[in-house]
């Protein structure tokens, strides 16, 4: 039977549960082009359920790749004002591994596992009367996440977006943002290109987003909620920039999936930990069978490694979320960067990526 004759297909959203990523997984309904190995990939869930998160979050997809799955983590381009289906837009980079294989492999039907929603990177969070939202490359992909809901729900809203890109044909959602830019009376927009192509000689500013350049794009931009998105580089340009400027930092706000410096300092004191001290934890994973014997400072995820129980995780520091099973008994330390909820954390749930046992503990696993 074709998809779109399918009985029951077209529900009230009153009738539908939202999607839950240990019940159902994503079905590839299109697969876009945006730009020079730029994709845009539109997922359903394969459960008729509705996707609810707010704009700016990411998803991690379980990619079947060869010769085992990798856990890729990807902002959110589409907007949960329009909640039937989630969209993520990707650029595939020559040594990368996950997103070459979307690129080779993902069609429309095909069906991934995939965790989330997780982040805090989102205008839900900060709400103010102002936005800046300043985006390099890819980096623009929450804004246009932020940007679509605004359309959508406060079209009335002061938005200043600066878009940087590396010349016109890597302006993402370009003509998006344009014709987005006809019906927000509040939105101004600004491209900024490193080099123009011979066609497009007249296309936006040219050059490099400085210290000069944004008092002349956005003249308010002190008084403005800032978010930004980019390479790391250009983030770092940005944020310089801005302290320099006077800019009260309290409200600079950016996405990174990088290991914070915090994470590393732990890294070393756990690592020593191993070395000088041999007394370990039971850990009881339940759902494997299995008992681990958990190292001083040694993390629910590590001690799972160790003892061949698989738990998925992508970012490895209490971001993406992916690691959340449930706690059976015992207790634990957990020290995440916003990958788990309050009340995900009174029903029982941790991150086995930052959890550390205190004790004896038991874990679905």
């Amino acid at each position: 039977m074709n998809a779109t004759t399918e009985p029951g297909l077209y529900r009230h959203l009153d009738e539908m549960a939202p999607w839950n990523d240990e019940l159902q997984t994503l079905e590839v309904i299109a697969v876009s082009n945006e730009a020079p190995q730029v994709k845009t990939f539109t997922f359903r869930s394969d459960n008729q359920t509705w996707f609810r998160y707010r704009p700016g979050q990411f998803i991690t997809l379980e990619l079947p790749c060869e010769p085992e799955p990798v856990l890729r983590t990807f902002t959110l381009s589409s907007s949960p004002s329009r909640p039937l289906s989630i969209s993520v837009t990707a650029k595939a980079q020559t040594d990368s591994l996950g997103t070459r294989w979307m690129f080779d492999n993902l069609k429309p039907g095909m069906r991934i596992n995939a965790f989330g929603p997780s982040g805090t990177f989102s205008l839900h969070d900060h709400p103010a009367a102002k936005y800046l939202f300043i985006s390099a490359g890819s980096g623009v992909t929450p804004m246009m996440s932020m940007l679509r809901w605004l359309n959508d729900c406060a079209p009335w809203t002061d938005v200043a977006f600066v878009s940087c890109a590396r010349s016109p044909d890597d302006a993402l959602f370009r003509k998006e943002l344009e014709l987005t830019g006809n019906r927000m009376p509040g939105l101004s927009i600004d491209f900024v290109v490193e080099e123009r192509s011979g066609a497009e000689k007249t296309f936006g500013h040219r050059g490099r987003l400085d210290a000069v350049r944004l008092p002349l794009l956005v003249p308010d931009f002190a008084e403005r909620e800032i978010f930004c998105c980019g390479p790391e580089p250009f983030m770092a340009a940005v944020r310089e920039m801005l302290a320099v400027s006077g800019f009260d930092m309290t409200h600079y706000h950016q996405e990174s999936f990088g290991v914070p410096k915090a994470v590393a300092v732990e890294t070393a004191i756990e690592t020593t930990l191993q070395s000088t001290d041999h007394d370990t934890i039971e850990v009881d994973f339940a759902g494997s069978q299995t008992k681990g014997d958990c190292l001083p400072g040694q993390t629910i995820l590590q001690t799972a490694r160790a003892s061949g129980v698989r738990i998925p995780a992508a970012c490895e520091f209490g971001l993406c979320g992916t690691c959340k099973i449930r706690k059976i008994s015992g207790e634990v330390e957990m020290n995440h960067n916003g990958g788990i909820l309050d009340h995900e954390i009174e029903d029982g749930f941790i991150l086995a990526c930052c959890s550390r046992p205190l004790g004896p503990v038991e874990v679905e696993a």
